[in-house]
């Protein structure tokens, strides 16, 4: 499975040694391949930088273990993303681009409306619902 990770899960993974450091861990062991974005990576590091920059050295660590791409702009006929602030239609454009099957986000501001659901042929979770969907498997 190719997951794409939001800004918040890796500001997560990278601050805390706790559950979502662990959840990529459990998904890399398990064959499955993280993407990324120039966009992602860099609002990561932005967050970071003002709320624990301690993490960086972490976050480094973390973008060592993902695959990144080129940012682009989202198309602008992707009626896909209008429900989304347009701050974050990048994100859910980038998982769409890379072929991704799952776009994991702990931002249930503004994806939680999209749980569970499919755009794109992404279909976007909560770190819980990724943990349990790998557990299935």
């Amino acid at each position: 499975m190719r997951i794409f990770l939001d800004a918040n899960i890796l500001f997560s993974a990278a601050k805390s040694d706790g559950a979502v450091r662990e959840l990529l861990r459990l998904a890399r062991h398990a064959g499955h391949s993280l993407w990324i974005d120039d966009y992602v990576a860099t609002e990561a590091r932005r967050n970071l930088l003002g709320k624990g920059p301690e993490a960086i050295a972490a976050l480094d660590v973390l973008l060592t273990q993902v695959n990144i791409s080129v940012a682009q702009a989202p198309g602008s006929a992707r009626s896909e993303l209008d429900w989304l602030p347009e701050k974050d239609r990048p994100v859910l454009a980038a998982a769409i681009r890379l072929g991704c099957d799952v776009l994991v986000t702990g931002d249930r501001s503004h994806f939680g409306a999209g749980y569970g659901k499919t755009f794109g042929a992404v279909r976007i979770q909560s770190p819980r619902s990724l943990l349990d969907a790998l557990n299935a498997r």
